[in-house]
């Protein structure tokens, strides 16, 4: 606005005083045409006079001309060599010749006289104004006799005009930018001052400061801008707080579900730094009461860091500028010693932004397999060992019906029938391998079982009876304590027959000749209401570290020799039942001295007070 305001003053100005400049041209051009008219007049007339040297004729038609009009400024008249000798408005007086007299000439140009004929017109300066100066020769046949000077005066109303006009222009002008200057201390006190505020305000608004507000005593639009950017301000902050209060909740519950989770996790940036680590990621890797603010390859063990450093650098800094990333996974199966040696399954995934075009973090998800791990084990071994149990049996059996087809004829009745024996106990030893399976499969189902009153006597007694041959055969005395009067528990007759049988074979099998096994069973403090068993032998006992395995399925003390039978599935099987009837098989042992199993049941008449404990 001022760049146009400032184009339009100076081309109104420059208008102006073109215009002003024609009209004083056009003013000289006629001072100039009377002047050289008036002069070549009077020259005609005084021309004569002066050849006479009547100079007061002269004077006199001098001053009758200058009388006449108020153009005329003065008329001088000068010789041939420019002295004046005469001049209106100048005195007439008589001049003393002395050396004090003041002599007046006109500056007339070298060899004028050969220019004679042609007067000259020249303008010059003075305070009244341009004033016009004609130089008219005097010449009297065709002698030249001097110079008329002639000065017009200019055209007082043109001057005036002129004067006014331009006085006019320049007060306008400078009204213009004062105008303007004006306008611009008003905008800048009244105007730029919202304005800048709104910008200030905008600024923050855009930083996420919706708490910014502008106060300020302004009307019309600028007020209603004003009004309305604060109430845009207000909105955003009731709907930022709302935002807050919902991300919030939302981190509240995802927080709690990775809390949860039985696996570990750990969310990390592109720079490898920790964000999230939930407790089960803290207490496998030994995280616990540490603050994990720094790239995890300071926090994680050194083998495990250089097995993971190229990994985690090559997911984060993937090539995000596909359009369509597709998440990257690795895996790596790790064995963890600290803080207990457990084996881990480590998963690195990416996670990309909504457009899943850009890599914003790596989630690590850290599983315990150590459990799977050891059943894989487990039924590799169990696997060997059923193929060991199946393959020695079925060869026997194949054989000795071979030996019988082909070679009946020759043997004795008594040798038929050892070879038929041989292949009844080794079919046996078939069956009982599958039953054990299938009681095992039976027992972890959801079968329920119903419980009722059993008196003790009856399985433990079944179970000495099937077992007293091959004890004597061992050379290993099995015998019976069972306290008088024992109230009958609440059990499963099957079951607990199946568990005693578990456990006194496992007994005798590990008992060398001369050794013992005892069944005893008796009633604990009479406010328990609980009957307790135990089958012990003076075995070759249970190392410490192998305790707690033993109950697990497939698992066999002699797995590195296979010097004795079995498949590693009684005592699971035993476990098992006894959880089934609500209780805990329990062990102590030492080696080379001998072990002891046994476990706690309640007393049918507890039950019958407690109905929680009738039926499971």
């Amino acid at each position: 606005m001022a760049a146009a305001t400032l184009f339009i003053s100076l081309l109104i100005s420059g208008l102006t005083f073109w215009a002003v400049n024609t009209i004083g041209q056009d003013a000289r051009m006629n001072d100039t045409r009377f002047g050289r008219d008036l002069g070549l007049l009077l020259a005609a007339n005084s021309a004569p006079t002066i050849a006479e040297h009547n100079l007061s004729e002269v004077a006199r038609n001098a001053l009758r001309f200058y009388d006449s009009t108020s153009s005329v400024r003065y008329i001088l008249y000068a010789d041939e060599k420019g002295q004046i000798f005469l001049g209106i408005p100048f005195s007439e007086e008589a001049q003393v010749d002395n050396s004090l007299t003041i002599s007046r000439r006109i500056q007339l140009p070298d060899n004028y006289d050969i220019y004679s004929q042609l007067p000259l017109v020249r303008q010059h300066l003075t305070p009244s104004g341009e004033v016009t100066d004609v130089f008219v020769p005097l010449t009297h046949k065709g002698k030249y006799l001097g110079v008329l000077a002639i000065g017009i005066n200019p055209n007082p109303t043109t001057l005036t005009s002129s004067i006014l006009t331009r006085e006019i222009t320049i007060a306008v002008f400078v009204s213009i930018w004062a105008m303007m200057i004006l306008g611009a201390v008003f905008n800048a006190l009244n105007i730029t001052k919202p304005i800048k505020e709104l910008l200030v305000g905008v600024k923050n608004i855009a930083a996420g400061n919706f708490k910014q507000r502008i106060d300020l005593p302004f009307g019309g639009e600028l007020g209603e801008l004003i009004v309305n950017f604060n109430e845009m301000a207000e909105r955003l902050e009731s709907y930022d707080e709302q935002n807050i209060e919902e991300l919030t909740a939302q981190k509240a519950k995802l927080q709690t579900l990775v809390a949860t989770i039985a696996d570990g996790a750990v969310l990390l940036d592109t720079d490898l730094k920790v964000i999230l680590a939930n407790p089960t990621a803290r207490r496998m890797f030994g995280w616990e009461g540490e603050e994990l603010d720094n790239n995890i390859l300071q926090y994680l063990p050194d083998f495990l860091t250089v097995q993971l450093t190229a990994p985690l650098n090559e997911i984060a800094a993937a090539d995000s500028q596909e359009k369509e990333q597709t998440e990257q996974h690795k895996e790596f199966r790790i064995t963890l010693s600290h803080p207990t040696q457990r084996t881990v399954r480590i998963l690195l995934t990416q996670v990309l932004d909504q457009q899943r075009t850009d890599v914003k973090g790596i989630a690590m998800t850290v599983q315990d397999i150590t459990r799977e791990v050891e059943l894989n084990e487990a039924k590799s071994k169990f696997i060997s060992n059923v193929s060991h149990e199946l393959r020695t049996p079925l060869f026997n059996i194949k054989s000795f019906i071979e030996t019988l087809l082909e070679y009946g004829e020759d043997l004795t009745e008594k040798e038929q029938r050892e070879f038929l024996e041989t292949a009844n106990n080794e079919t046996d030893r078939l069956t009982r391998l599958v039953n054990e399976v299938l009681d095992l499969s039976r027992l972890e189902s959801s079968k329920i079982y119903h419980l009722n009153p059993v008196d003790l006597a009856g399985p433990i007694e079944q179970t000495i009876r099937t077992y007293y041959l091959n004890a004597k055969d061992k050379k290993i005395e099995l015998s019976q304590e069972i306290e008088l009067d024992l109230p009958p528990v609440l059990g499963h007759y099957d079951l607990l027959l199946q568990v005693l049988t578990n456990l006194v074979g496992n007994a005798l099998k590990f008992t060398k000749s001369g050794g013992k096994v005892v069944i005893r069973a008796y009633l604990l403090h009479p406010q328990t209401n609980q009957v307790r068993v135990e089958v012990s032998d003076t075995g070759i006992g249970i190392e410490p570290e192998d305790t707690e395995a033993i109950f697990h399925r497939f698992f066999r003390v002699e797995n590195l020799v296979h010097t004795l039978e079995g498949t590693g599935l009684g005592l699971s099987i035993v476990k098992h039942i006894i959880e089934k009837h609500n209780s805990t098989v329990h062990l102590i042992s030492e080696v080379g001295v001998g072990t002891t199993f046994w476990f706690d049941l309640a007393t049918a008449d507890d039950c019958v007070s407690n109905p929680v404990l009738g039926v499971r």
